[in-house]
């Protein structure tokens, strides 16, 4: 596991006015938000392979075609992952307890079958077994359809709106439970410039959370590394 952090910038975004997309420069987070994530997270043939971190998440993803025969091997690799990874995460960051949220998928709950949910369960029977970890994990529900962006430029992102300032809060419904709580924010893949695991920091800051520590599975490497 490897330390990061995400500054608040300012970030381009697209957004449709009157049926025209724009490009437009905003500040999707206000403040440089500590993270971690399990491994480094590089594109090409590696999803192909199996026991890569690459090969875990697009099975977890499950979006194009679904592949049963695999989810067993990762849902149990990926147990093993947290169980390692979160409480050192817990002593790292100093707090006494950490309330787990995990960024909710782009399309609403009824929009995925059981097993394109399963990143989520994964995390949440991993965190009901720890001591010291509250269980948030259904404390951020999408709502209202965004599109797919991992699978947005190959025209296959769906319907609903690109991220952009404060979709979070627009699309999703956030617990009260979040006030006053340390949060751990965990999503499969951090990829720079995305700009939606910003957002959701920044709409639980805003929400009453005391803070937000952000952990990913893989973080995208740059195609020039």
């Amino acid at each position: 596991m490897e330390q990061f952090t995400i500054f608040s910038e300012e970030q381009w975004y697209t957004i449709e006015v009157n049926y025209i997309s724009e490009r437009r420069r905003g500040t999707f987070l206000k403040k440089d938000t500590q993270a971690f994530f399990h491994a480094e997270y590089r594109s090409g043939h590696y999803w192909r392979v199996p026991g890569t971190i690459e090969n875990l998440i697009w099975t977890f993803k499950n979006d194009v075609n679904p592949f049963p025969e695999r989810l067993s091997a990762v849902q149990q690799r990926l147990s093993e992952i947290l169980r390692e990874d979160l409480p050192e995460i817990l002593r790292r960051v100093g707090k006494n307890n950490l309330t787990v949220c995990v960024v909710p998928r782009a399309k609403t709950e009824n929009y995925y079958r059981p097993d394109q949910l399963l990143f989520r369960q994964v995390i949440s029977n991993v965190v009901d077994q720890l001591p010291n970890f509250e269980n948030g994990t259904n404390y951020i529900v999408r709502h209202t359809n965004t599109r797919t962006t991992h699978l947005d430029r190959g025209g296959r992102g769906g319907d609903g709106k690109l991220p952009y300032p404060g979709i979070t809060k627009d699309t999703c419904t956030i617990s009260d439970h979040v006030k006053g709580k340390d949060i751990l924010l965990i999503d499969d893949l951090y990829t720079k410039s995305v700009n939606i695991d910003e957002d959701a920091i920044q709409a639980l800051i805003d929400k009453g959370a005391n803070s937000v520590t952000f952990y990913s599975i893989g973080k995208t490497v740059p195609r020039n590394q």
